[in-house]
């Protein structure tokens, strides 16, 4: 039997699971392979390869369209040449230290089309050849692509564009999102799910009152473990603080800021009007009836008073009385005349300031109780990712012209953490950042700031080879892995100098001099497993056998290719800085 005695469901079925650029060679093998829809082919190569895309392109409303009204064939084109112009970005970042930062501005270019191609290097295999340094690079692009959206949004917030409550603070989970899911249109598909479910669960809700509606809902949400904080674990966990992961834990994990988003983006699906309540220490929902009627559903007489309730999803279903509520008000020794305030609704920038602020407290009360431990510093959610994200908001939405003003305390955090961990993020500060600053001197230095750091990355690497005399007082490489004597941390070692190269002033603030063999031994750059980096004398290296811990393995990816057991070193990817290590 020949290809085109087949029936045509097969064919159809063939160019359906042969690779896309396989699909014009069989055509031209043979004729009846053209007489198949290819809309419905090259859409299906769209769904099966790509499953992100930048927001213009309007992929949902495209697949809802008839295939023949889609040129799905030139969108599979666009995706798979960017996926290779991507991929060759990538190769260029992992192939030298230098211009690291203009290819990943490349990369980021594409937006969220990205997302698959870096998911996909991310995810390479365990026995790939520079298994580290992929996984690190292309998870450093991709939180870029993730950090890029988020600050979007805010941005939008900041020009008086409205953005859903639960999009703004889903922005937050983007800093420290990785390979996760927990996007934006997650986040919503997740809320969406769940409404769906209650509407499901209760088909008469279309027809209860308001009041019946919210506490349905609020039962739903608590008994379902989506509201709340499970009573065994710290008030002041971070992960209480993000809504993709409050959506998507398995415990309840949610804040009284998060539980009313969650709260009220779910009840606007099911038709209630619900906003978040601007009140002290403690944030409620407020229950909005629909005009013309009071929250049980009955008719209001002409000219009556829009009514409202308040209810507390963290902690129950129940109706919240105002009285109470304005007592505590009182007890607070707030003035009468702010309480209409404090009980009205809250903006959706102040509900970003205030998830901000409780990101910094819950990273200060784990400081606080458990130090600055590896297992506290590479938790998920990280610190750092989590800390940034708070700088970023509160930076782009100020609580008034003074905050605007005072902005300027958070931008030596936010360089330090750019140069240390967020390199890619330079086009984030020249864009969102630097015009917050016009016509002040923080602007100029900003800029002086970031013309440092590409004149950096764009400046190649001085090398360091090895000779005999290196050789014989350089006695550790680039790779090897060390306990600190004294301190006992572990570390890889990437880089060296033959004596201490370090400016008399530091060198006498870390006392070299008193060390048993002073400054003229060799010292050391390391990479900790904290994440921090540091300057080692030799005599504090200890290379005996030990367990590599999981942390410093994870960060190993910025300097090294991959671990060998055999020697029990890491793969040197600095070769053009040191390339007889």
């Amino acid at each position: 039997m020949i290809l085109a005695d087949l029936p045509t469901e097969i064919l159809y079925q063939i160019l359906l699971s042969v690779p896309p650029a396989s699909i014009p060679t069989l055509q031209q093998v043979c004729r009846k392979f053209n007489d198949l829809s290819q809309p419905l082919i090259w859409r299906h190569h769209c769904q099966k390869h790509f499953k992100y895309w930048r927001p213009e392109h309007d992929i949902q409303a495209k697949y809802a369209q008839a295939p023949a009204k889609v040129n799905w064939k030139r969108l599979f084109q666009i995706r798979h040449l960017g996926d290779r112009k991507i991929s060759q970005r990538l190769e260029n970042i992992l192939s030298s230290q230098t211009g690291r930062i203009e290819q990943s501005e490349n990369i980021l270019e594409y937006g969220y089309n990205a997302k698959d191609t870096l998911l996909r290097h991310l995810n390479v295999r365990d026995d790939a050849e520079d298994v580290l340094a992929r996984r690190y690079y292309s998870d450093a692009v991709l939180g870029a692509v993730h950090r890029t959206r988020a600050i979007e949004e805010w941005s939008k917030l900041r020009g008086g564009q409205p953005v859903p409550l639960e999009r703004a603070l889903a922005a937050f989970d983007q800093f420290v999102l990785h390979d996760r899911d927990g996007d934006l249109e997650e986040t919503s598909t997740r809320l969406d799910d769940v409404a769906e479910t209650i509407r499901f669960q209760n088909r008469e809700i279309s027809e209860a009152s308001p009041q019946e509606k919210a506490v349905l809902i609020a039962k739903y949400l608590l008994s379902n473990k989506l509201t709340g904080v499970e009573a065994d674990t710290e008030y002041h966990n971070l992960q209480n603080s993000f809504i993709g992961l409050a959506l998507r834990s398995d415990e309840r994990a949610a804040l009284p800021l998060i539980s009313v988003a969650i709260f009220c983006a779910v009840s606007r699906r099911l038709g209630l009007a619900a906003e978040p309540c601007g009140f002290p220490f403690h944030i409620y929902a407020i229950i909005m009836a629909p005009e013309g009627h009071d929250v049980d559903g009955r008719p209001l007489a002409d000219g009556s008073d829009a009514q409202q309730i308040y209810m507390d999803p963290f902690r129950s279903d129940k109706i919240v009385s105002k009285s109470d509520l304005v007592a505590q008000l009182r007890a607070m020794g707030i003035a009468s005349m702010e309480h209409e305030a404090h009980l009205g609704t809250a903006s959706t920038a102040d509900m970003v300031r205030r998830t901000a602020r409780n990101i910094i407290t819950s990273i200060q009360s784990t400081r606080h109780t458990h130090g600055l431990s590896i297992s506290a510093e590479t938790a998920y959610p990280e610190s750092d990712g989590a800390f940034y994200s708070a700088l970023w908001a509160l930076l782009l939405l100020p609580e008034d012209i003074a905050a605007r003003s005072a902005g300027a305390r958070y931008l030596p955090y936010m360089l330090d953490h750019v140069e240390k961990q967020f390199l890619m993020d330079i086009s984030l500060i020249e864009k969102f950042a630097i015009p917050l600053f016009e016509g002040s001197h923080h602007n100029e230095q900003l800029r002086n700031t970031i013309r440092v750091i590409r004149a950096g990355d764009l400046m190649p690497k001085t090398v360091k080879p090895r000779n005999p005399e290196t050789s014989q007082s350089v006695h550790f490489k680039v790779g090897q892995v060390f306990r600190h004597r004294r301190y006992t941390y572990q570390g890889v070692i990437t880089g060296w100098d033959v004596e201490c190269a370090a400016a008399e002033s530091w060198m006498s603030q870390m006392g070299v001099d008193r060390l048993s063999r002073g400054r003229h031994q060799s010292f050391y750059h390391v990479l900790v497993e904290d994440k921090s980096v540091r300057y080692v004398a030799e005599e504090n290296i200890d290379d005996s056998h030990f367990d590599v811990s999981t942390s410093l393995m994870s960060l190993a990816g910025r300097h090294f290719k991959r671990w060998d057991e055999p020697s029990r070193t890491f793969i040197s990817n600095i070769k053009d800085e040191y390339p007889d290590d």
